[in-house]
């Protein structure tokens, strides 16, 4: 067997192995969560920047034209004919 001179197996650090074994025990723990948290973070943060570009395809007429049918100053069917416009312009371009 692997005995030291102490009769302890593995050398025989005592105390002072248990303790470097249990703080390197801890830091690969937290290496490890914040590595598995970053990760998510990333893919979590990807998707969020996708909607935001997502939602910057609405353009600032769509955004004014939604805000005016919001408010009552134009009605839905004006609404969707001009919407309609809109998207077929930006289309085009």
């Amino acid at each position: 067997m692997m005995y030291g001179t102490d009769g302890c197996m593995w050398g025989g650090w005592g105390w002072g192995g248990w303790i470097l074994m249990g703080a390197v025990t801890v830091l690969l723990s937290a290496a490890l969560i914040t590595a598995v948290v970053l990760a998510i973070r990333h893919l979590a943060g990807s998707d969020a920047q996708r909607n935001r570009a997502d939602s910057g395809a609405w353009s600032q007429p769509e955004n004014a034209l939604a805000q005016r049918f919001a408010r009552g100053d134009i009605d839905e069917d004006e609404y969707r004919r001009r919407m309609t416009l809109l998207r077929e312009h930006q289309e085009s371009r």
